[in-house]
């Protein structure tokens, strides 16, 4: 089975949530991980630290790296991806998954928490993405993937949170410009967006929904793993979702991601009817390879 054994990892966001699983994930193959985050010391009101992570890290097999960084800081940044090169000499893979989340209209949005979601999204999925890329240019099969939905200009994805919309496409359009820059270097770009609503510290961000009807962050994981573990040159380009991926790979039982057992999750954001992407032919092509790839491996 493909893997990601003896692969460097740096996951921006991975003190919890999406981030912490696909660092989980990483870590039963024997990965190493650079845990990117702000919190190193216990938060009243979020679980988990960038030191606990690398404690379940280093149990689950792999080896852990905490760095404790404002990635709205570039030279932050340049100091992890600095001392992540120095401790595993090199860097294989860049997740981009730390997201700053508002969901209000916009005579409701301060502009400092404007500035805080383009910051935390789209300026620091480049700024990452630029200061990985030196590394991820010498590595067998880089990849960088990032925690954004499929480009969308539908009047529906902004009508209630504008601010919010604006700063997570912006996410988008680093994976389409990276994409098509380094497709010639090899360096496998893509982005990846759950059908349903996921159960992380953003869920309570969101009013009105009934608790429980979420799925766990794991199918993402496993989707980010099967991406991850194909071919950079062959698998590159793509706004996936977490389902169509792990339906290309042969897995169709979502049931067991669901956080409460027999209630169906509320479907996410940004995705039409067509909820799984496969209509778009891109994506369907993208697919095809990466089920192609699993099933020989």
């Amino acid at each position: 089975m493909a893997n990601l054994a003896g692969k460097t990892l740096f996951i921006t966001g991975a003190s919890r949530g999406i981030g912490k699983e696909i660092a989980l994930r990483a870590a039963r193959d024997g990965a190493n991980i650079a845990v990117i985050a702000k919190t190193d010391e216990p938060h009243p009101k979020l679980p988990g630290t960038i030191h606990s992570t690398v404690a379940e890290i280093d149990a689950a097999g792999g080896k852990g790296l905490a760095l404790k960084t404002d990635i709205r800081e570039e030279d932050q940044i340049a100091a992890a991806v600095a001392k992540t090169v120095e401790t595993f000499g090199g860097i294989d893979i860049l997740i981009n998954n730390a997201s700053a989340i508002n969901l209000t209209p916009t005579l409701q949005t301060p502009m400092k928490r404007f500035d805080l979601m383009h910051q935390v999204n789209t300026r620091a999925s480049f700024a990452c993405a630029q200061a990985c890329l030196p590394h991820l240019l010498k590595s067998d099969n880089p990849h960088i993937l990032t925690m954004s939905p499929p480009p969308n200009l539908s009047p529906q994805w902004f009508a209630n949170h504008t601010a919010y919309t604006i700063s997570k496409y912006g996410m988008s359009l680093v994976t389409l410009g990276l994409a098509a820059e380094f497709a010639d270097e090899g360096v496998a770009v893509n982005s990846l967006w759950p059908v349903t609503v996921i159960e992380t510290a953003a869920l309570n961000m969101i009013p009105g929904l009934e608790q429980g009807r979420a799925r766990k962050p794991e199918i993402i994981a496993d989707a980010a793993h099967a991406i991850l573990t194909a071919p950079s040159r062959e698998v590159t380009g793509g706004f996936f979702t977490d389902e169509a991926v792990l339906e290309a790979i042969g897995i169709t039982d979502f049931e067991q991601y669901n956080l409460t057992p027999g209630k169906s999750p509320y479907p996410d954001f940004f995705l039409e009817l067509d909820r799984n992407g496969k209509n778009d032919p891109q994506v369907a092509k993208l697919l095809e390879k990466l089920g192609r790839f699993h099933k020989a491996a």
